[in-house]
């Protein structure tokens, strides 16, 4: 339902409401507005719309409450958003949209499963979720915003769980910490100049006029990230950028010109300018690795293999090899050991050297499976995994720590219970945002959909 088509009907509901109140059902209404928040309708079809998604069939308590309620909060957030000029990228929402849709295919089967299920047109399918996205992202955007400046001191997380019961602590999962040292297998120069070659010769195809950069983005890109959006970097500073990628792209001027061929920390690329605003900048990209042959990687085994062997014989420390000898950047800056970042609910970062099983499996199921089995302080064997940029790398991991799950206590997990102190800090003025916003926003709803235990009681005027 497109905006001019919503206040089209909040128009009708705010002239004739009362009347189709009388004389429908629920039951045998096609669509109506039930709800208004400030100048913008909720209808009947958003509900049913938000039900049939597959992520609302665990919800708690009646769906005709919960989701007119919820979709009405999210008003209240993207009022205040339009105010303060928050927006979203196209490129962040069309990710997060095919990647739902694929979920949902592979749930259902096929998309034409999907499309019976959701009783609709894939093209509808992907329409309603754009726009579904886009509003979760800016509220997401939002209540970051809000609640920015939100913390708190070791004092207030002392208090918060000094007189609580031992059995009401949190529990703690089992986790591990991680030291590596990692080497990336040779790569043969002639394995370098096939790479090249192909990308030169996708440019001279686009150059030529055989194909656009675009579909040969989506056909040719080992970027996933991008793949899909036919190559597209939304509006991006040269700092995010890696260094050689961004000097490239920032001298390009003429959009229906391609770059040289770019190597980057994640492989080798050609790249074509849409367009510049201010400090920022919108290209497109196409990305491909060399691929790493099996001789070089058993050579890479073999090498760790005798690195191993020497910190065994105490010629030198796990930590001293990851920071002198190791190719993983990350890893190496920190003595080899491994963080974990995690993003909270209200967006921000999180930095831990402690992973849960799952999130190790996350960065590699190779690296999950060697970890499973290590005692504390034993070094593995070499392995191959897939790790980060999406490249084959050989690797020892030492198992520098492993935690049992556990109740949470102020001395060994005071990160966890800070965080929990802050979230409730942040819940508690983002409900208290929500019920002031209530008292100065214009709100209507239907008689039949007033029948609610609502959490904000406010709504009812």
């Amino acid at each position: 339902m497109t905006k001019i088509l919503r206040q089209i009907a909040l128009l009708l509901f705010c002239s004739l409401g009362s009347v189709a109140a009388e004389a429908q059902t629920l039951d045998n209404v096609v669509d109506e507005v039930i709800w208004v928040v400030g100048d913008e309708a909720i209808l009947k079809s958003d509900v049913e719309g938000m039900r049939r998604d597959p992520s609302w069939r665990q919800i708690q308590g009646n769906p005709y409450c919960v989701i007119p309620e919820r979709l009405a909060i999210q008003k209240l957030f993207l009022h205040q958003a339009a105010i303060d000029s928050i927006t979203v990228s196209d490129s962040q929402v069309n990710s997060s949209v095919e990647e739902r849709i694929n979920d949902w295919v592979t749930t259902a089967g096929s998309k034409e499963k999907l499309e019976e299920y959701m009783n609709m047109p894939m093209s509808q399918i992907r329409e309603d979720l754009t726009q579904r996205y886009r509003d979760e992202m800016i509220v997401q955007q939002m209540r970051k915003k809000l609640t920015e400046g939100v913390k708190v001191t070791p004092s207030e997380v002392r208090r918060y769980f000094r007189d609580m019961p031992e059995d009401s602590l949190p529990m703690i999962p089992a986790q591990v910490e991680v030291e590596l040292i990692v080497l990336h297998p040779r790569i043969p120069q002639t394995e370098i100049d096939r790479v090249k070659e192909e990308l030169r010769g996708y440019a001279e195809r686009v150059q030529e006029g055989g194909m656009s950069f675009r579909t040969m983005a989506i056909l040719y890109s080992e970027d996933p990230g991008s793949a899909r959006q036919g190559g597209e970097l939304d509006y991006v500073g040269r700092g995010m950028l890696d260094p050689s990628f961004a000097n490239v792209a920032f001298a390009l001027t003429d959009p229906n010109k391609i770059s040289k061929v770019v190597q980057s920390e994640y492989g080798y690329h050609i790249i074509q300018l849409i367009d510049k605003r201010g400090d920022k900048i919108k290209v497109r990209h196409i990305l491909r690795t060399p691929k790493v042959a099996q001789e070089d990687v058993d050579a890479s085994k073999a090498r760790l293999d005798s690195i191993a062997d020497d910190i065994r014989a105490g010629k030198f420390t796990f930590e001293e090899g990851a920071t002198f000898i190791s190719d993983d950047k990350d890893t190496r800056s920190n003595r080899g050991l491994m963080t974990n970042v995690t993003t909270d609910e209200s967006g921000s970062s999180v930095r831990t050297s402690k992973f849960q099983m799952s999130e190790l499996a996350g960065v590699s199921s190779d690296l999950a499976g060697v970890v499973s089995g290590l005692q504390v302080n034993e070094i593995s064997r070499p392995f191959q995994m897939i790790y980060t940029n999406n490249k084959t790398v050989c690797a020892i991991a030492k198992l520098k720590n492993r935690i049992k799950t556990h109740r949470a206590s102020l001395s060994e997990d005071f990160p966890v219970l800070q965080n929990i102190v802050l979230q409730k800090k942040r819940e508690e003025l983002l409900r208290n945002w929500i019920v002031e916003k209530q008292k100065t926003t214009y709100i209507r709803i239907n008689d039949k959909w007033r029948d609610c235990d609502f959490e904000y009681p406010g709504w009812v005027k």
